[in-house]
C-alpha cells in the first residue's frame, strides 16, 4: 500500500517552493491534495502537473475568511482531511533598528499568525475525520540569529512553540503537529541569498553537510512526519539543514547592508 492511499492533503503555499514539492509527495504517496495560495497562476500550474488527484483553491493566510473558507472547500470536496502542511511564508529585511514596526507585523501576521489560523481550522476538520497530522515549515533561523532578518527569526521561534504547544492541546484529538526547519534551500523567498555567491559561502562554511538542500529534501522529511511510520512522533521540530544548527547562524550584514540603511 502506498504511503498516503486514502489520505486527504491541503498545503499552503502549495503552488511554488517547499510546498509544492510536499504536495508531489503527498500525491506520489497515494494521496488527494488540496493547494492553496494567494497567487492563481502559480496553483493553476501546479495542479496542471501533479494530476487529476490534485486541486486548488486561492487562499491568504493572513485573512481569517480565506482559511476558513480554505477548509471549507477541503470538506466539501473530499468529505474529510488528514494531512496538512503549512508552507505559506513571507521574508523581509531589517533589525531593531531599522525595521518598521508595520513590516514585522506583516511578516508575523503570515508567518506566525497565519500559521496558527490554519492550524486551528486544520485540527477542527482533523477531528471530525478522527486524527490527522500537520507538519509547519520553520527555518534555521527560528533557533539561529540572522544579521537583520528580525521579523523573520522571531515569527518561526514562535512556530516552533505553536508546534509544540499545538501538539499537546490536540494529542487528544489524535492528531500529530510537528514542524521542519530546513536550512538554506533555493526557492522563490530564499532567491535574494541563493542568488549571492558570498552569502551562499556564508552559509556553506556552517553546514557539515556543506551543500544548499532542495525542496525534495524538506519534501522528505515532512513526508516521513505526516505519515504512519512517525504515528508516535508530535511536538518535534526536525532541522532539515545539512547540520547548520551544530553551529553559528550567518553573517548576513555584508549582503543586507547594501539594501537598507544602517538606521532610520
Amino acid at each position: 500500500m502506498e504511503r498516503f492511499s486514502d489520505k486527504v492533503g491541503f498545503v499552503t503555499g502549495g503552488g511554488t517552493g517547499i510546498g509544492l514539492a510536499c504536495a508531489k509527495a503527498i500525491v506520489e504517496g497515494g494521496g488527494k491534495i488540496v493547494i492553496a495560495g494567494r497567487r492563481e497562476e502559480p496553483l493553476r500550474q501546479a495542479v496542471a502537473n501533479l494530476g487529476p488527484a490534485a486541486s486548488y483553491i486561492r487562499c491568504d493566510v493572513a485573512v481569517d475568511a480565506d482559511v476558513e473558507r480554505a477548509i471549507e472547500t477541503v470538506n466539501e470536496r473530499h468529505g474529510a482531511l488528514h494531512l496538512a502542511v503549512n508552507a505559506a511564508g513571507t521574508g523581509g529585511v531589517g533589525s531593531v533598528l531599522n525595521g518598521p514596526v508595520d513590516d514585522f507585523e506583516r511578516i508575523l501576521q503570515t508567518n506566525l499568525t497565519g500559521a496558527y489560523r490554519c492550524i486551528r481550522a486544520e485540527a477542527r476538520l482533523m477531528k471530525a475525520s478522527r486524527g490527522g497530522s500537520i507538519v509547519s515549515i520553520s527555518s534555521i533561523a527560528g533557533t539561529h540569529t540572522h544579521h537583520w532578518m528580525t521579523a523573520y527569526c522571531v515569527s518561526k521561534a514562535g512556530l516552533n512553540m505553536l508546534t509544540r504547544c499545538a501538539a499537546d492541546d490536540l494529542g487528544a484529538h489524535n492528531i500529530r503537529v510537528n514542524a521542519v526547519a530546513p536550512g538554506l534551500v533555493p526557492t522563490d523567498l530564499a532567491a535574494g541569498l541563493v542568488n549571492n555567491p558570498a552569502t551562499v559561502d556564508e552559509y556553506l562554511r556552517r553546514m557539515p553537510v556543506s551543500r544548499l538542500g532542495s525542496t525534495e529534501d524538506i519534501a522528505n522529511a515532512v513526508s516521513y512526519l505526516l505519515s504512519d511510520e512517525a504515528s508516535w512522533v508530535t511536538g518535534l521540530v526536525l532541522p532539515a539543514d545539512g547540520g547548520h544548527h551544530l553551529r553559528q547562524g550567518p553573517n548576513l550584514l555584508e549582503q543586507f547592508s547594501q539594501l537598507v540603511p544602517v538606521e532610520r
